[in-house]
């Protein structure tokens, strides 16, 4: 099971750093391990802590946070926040996740710390995923997914209990699955593995539901199917 991404923010006002630790605290995928007022203190505490996350004010007084981006642990990922749109190239060039351009909104929050935690999923094994669904953030455990579908810009994805549709792309959603356990049969299916109950060369079926193994798919879908 995936640890908690451990996430500092470092923003020289006070209410700037309330609304992202609030915002931390209903990520149930984040955890806020300290607030710092300057860079300087943040650069202290990541020197004796293992920091996952910066959330990173740019226009600071002493240390900014474009320099404060330049000195902190190359393994730690940085989500810029500030009020200032001109500073966003500059942000950019130093390869970060994403740029918050204040009044930051909860849902443009989720969709930065979204792109963190897709590879934080791939690279520590879990058994989980998280997607955004009514406003909030819904773990959705690997071995209940049946199979997905695409909507276009959304997807629904069919579990043994319920039903969740999110703003996402197939493609996106198929990067955070683990291909041992999944397989894109149709530009708009993807099929848990586990749960197939029979299949021909045209069609899968999972839970009495049949689903189409399209043209582009069918050389590899059977081949992988041959080896299970």
């Amino acid at each position: 099971m995936r640890n908690k991404l451990k996430c500092v923010v470092v923003d020289d006002e006070p209410m700037a750093r309330e609304i992202i630790e609030s915002y931390i605290a209903k990520t149930p995928y984040l955890e806020l391990i300290k607030s710092c007022k300057n860079a300087s203190e943040a650069i202290l505490f990541q020197q004796e802590n293992t920091v996952d996350l910066f959330f990173l004010d740019i226009n600071m007084p002493e240390i900014t946070g474009l320099s404060l981006a330049k000195i902190i642990n190359q393994k730690a990922k940085i989500i810029f926040t500030t009020a200032y749109r001109e500073y966003a190239i500059d942000g950019f060039n130093l390869n970060v996740v994403d740029y918050l351009l204040k009044p930051i909104s909860f849902d443009r929050f989720l969709v930065a710390v979204q792109k963190v935690s897709s590879s934080e999923i791939t690279e520590n094994n879990a058994d989980f995923m998280f997607v955004r669904a009514d406003r909030k953030m819904v773990k959705i455990d690997f071995d209940a997914i049946l199979y997905i579908e695409s909507l276009s810009d959304y997807v629904k994805i069919f579990t043994s209990e319920k039903t969740v549709i999110t703003r996402e792309t197939i493609t996106n959603l198929e990067e955070k699955l683990p291909a041992k356990l999944f397989l894109r049969i149709h530009r708009s299916y993807i099929v848990s593995l586990n749960n197939i109950s029979s299949y021909t060369n045209e069609f899968i079926e999972v839970h009495q539901k049949a689903l189409p193994i399209s043209r582009s798919y069918k050389e590899s879908v059977l081949q992988k199917l041959a080896e299970v």
